[in-house]
């Protein structure tokens, strides 16, 4: 009993950390999550997108063809708390705390036998995940393709026992594809590893598990059409395979029409080769300690300010897990190692590695080896050591607690103060204080900072199926964006200065402080300006 009442708390935990002012923290949407969530109220109104595609198995968006399961999901908060950041990021919220929930389970058929202590410690460790906790509280489609990947490793084990759980593993699987794109090639390499290092007790399942696998086939049929179509432009832009600027000088050669064969097959050959060490980097570069623990990625949305991915208390424990783990003949201990090893393979092919979304699929293997290294240090000290040895344990709790603390510290605290310009902040606030304004002909809104037309759609949420009419479809409004009296473009001040009963709406880098109708001034929550707005 007192072991469930725990597991309760940590579950409700898990869902406080995600749901705690989760439609002001992080202080703005950036344009991707306003991207969703009006694509979601344009389907829930419309049974369309923005451009007016029915029912789209990819969301065009900005050119960069979404995979669809997320928005679809937020048509149902959307309906029942209408359209804002709240609804906009409650799937993600909602499906990482049912992650938490679903790890629990998972992790007592992969690591069985062991004590309840350890099973609780995995789940409060998971629950309190920086990097878990970061991406729940976002609208990133990656959360909800890992809940469903997780879900799929859960009854794929299940399945050993009923073989019917081998349907709602390749469902669930089938379902992680269709909500990021990293699950497009990590799934399939996963099912594959998981059949070959089952493939002995599949053999009592062997209907089922064909079965299985050909339901997962038909759900990925749609997918190969989107790929060669749609899905093949947004891996055309993040991929490294087709990135000349990494293949050096020598390969510009081939310009050259006289080029011998043997030389262009050397250079050919000098290609794979770069490519091969590019991949192998990047690959590594997941591994680097900066990023687990000190500083994380590049992107500040992706990690509060100053923290990895990981706590730094996590490193004393997590080589010891692995340790622990290799020595110990756990039930799934294959399956953790080959899990952990392809979790970064899609961001590897990827540019601008380590991607803290693109490998998000490393969890919770990390908070494996990391409960595992600190049950078997704690078990070492009390056993050694006696009571110093249970003194010493309580001290490392207490480091926990410190840097959990310093965690929530700089996540609810610092980071929206430090990072709300790259959290797009300052679009509600420009569309708040022009939409109450009617004396003017035409509002120009800066395209500096991005994307600043799916901010109008969103917050007047205007009527998707009039915008469909008007300006969803065709390309007209895709280099210049507009719709109504609203205009997105750059702002050459020299010349639209000049302009008469017009709204400019621009950065302090293409409107000078000086300016004549500045009638106001919307700032980031560092005090920078974000938008002069003038009247003219």
């Amino acid at each position: 009993m007192r072991n469930k009442l725990v597991l309760i708390c940590i579950f409700f935990l898990a869902f406080f950390l995600r749901f705690y002012q989760l439609g002001s923290n992080p202080p703005s949407l950036d344009w991707d999550e306003a991207a969703l969530g009006y694509n979601a109220y344009s389907i829930l109104k419309s049974a369309r997108d923005e451009y007016g595609s029915f029912l789209p198995l990819s969301i065009r968006s900005f050119n960069d063809y979404k995979p669809p399961l997320y928005t679809y999901l937020t048509t149902i908060p959307v309906y029942l708390f209408d359209l804002n950041e709240f609804s906009t990021r409650f799937v993600s919220a909602f499906l990482g705390t049912l992650t938490v929930i679903v790890s629990f389970f998972l992790i007592r058929q992969l690591i069985p036998k062991e004590s309840n202590f350890f099973y609780l410690l995995f789940t409060f460790i998971f629950a309190i995940s920086p990097w878990h906790i970061q991406f729940s509280r976002v609208a990133f489609e990656t959360n909800t393709a890992l809940f469903f990947m997780i879900l799929g490793i859960y009854f794929f084990f299940r399945g050993m026992k009923s073989g019917n759980n081998y349907l709602y593993s390749m469902l669930s699987f089938g379902l992680s594809l269709y909500s990021y794109h990293s699950p497009r090639l990590i799934v399939p390499i996963l099912i594959f590893g998981l059949l070959v290092l089952n493939r002995k007790k599949l053999k009592y399942q062997l209907r089922w598990v064909i079965l299985s696998l050909s339901i997962f086939a038909l759900l990925c049929l749609p997918l190969v059409k989107e790929f060669r179509g749609t899905t093949s432009a947004r891996f055309g832009s993040v991929t490294i395979l087709n990135n000349n600027e990494i293949l050096g000088s020598s390969l510009k050669e081939l310009e050259f029409d006289n080029l011998q064969n043997d030389y262009l097959g050397k250079l050919l050959h000098n290609r794979r080769i770069i490519y091969a060490k590019e991949i192998l980097g990047a690959y590594l570069n997941h591994f680097n300690l900066d990023f687990l623990f000190l500083t994380g990625d590049a992107a500040s949305r992706h990690h509060a300010s100053g923290m990895g991915m990981l706590y730094w208390w996590d490193a004393i424990f997590l080589l010891t897990g692995i340790v622990v783990i290799i020595r110990k003949n756990y039930k799934g201990k294959s399956a953790i190692f080959y899990w952990f090893a392809i979790a970064p393979i899609a961001s590897a092919i990827t540019k601008a590695t380590p991607h803290a979304v693109r490998s998000l699929f490393y969890l919770p293997t990390y908070q494996i080896f990391i409960a595992l290294g600190f049950l078997y240090i704690f078990r070492w000290m009390k056993t050694s050591l006696g009571k110093k040895g249970f003194n010493l344990g309580l001290i490392l709790l207490l480091l926990l607690v410190i840097n959990f603390y310093y965690y929530l510290h700089m996540y609810f605290i610092h980071t929206p103060l430090e990072e709300s310009k790259d959290w797009q902040y300052g679009y509600k606030q420009l569309v708040e204080k022009i939409s109450t304004r009617s004396d003017f002909s035409k509002a120009i809104i800066t395209y500096q900072y991005d994307q600043p037309y799916i901010y109008f759609l969103f917050y007047q949420k205007i009527d998707p199926v009039w915008y469909q009419k008007h300006w969803g479809s065709g390309e007209v409004q895709r280099a210049n964006r507009e719709f109504g009296n609203y205009f997105f473009r750059g702002i050459d001040w020299s010349k639209d200065s000049q302009l008469q009963n017009v709204i400019l709406a621009g950065t302090p880098k293409e409107i000078p402080k000086s300016a004549s109708g500045i009638i106001d001034e919307i700032r980031f929550l560092d005090g920078s300006t974000a938008f002069y707005i003038v009247k003219q």
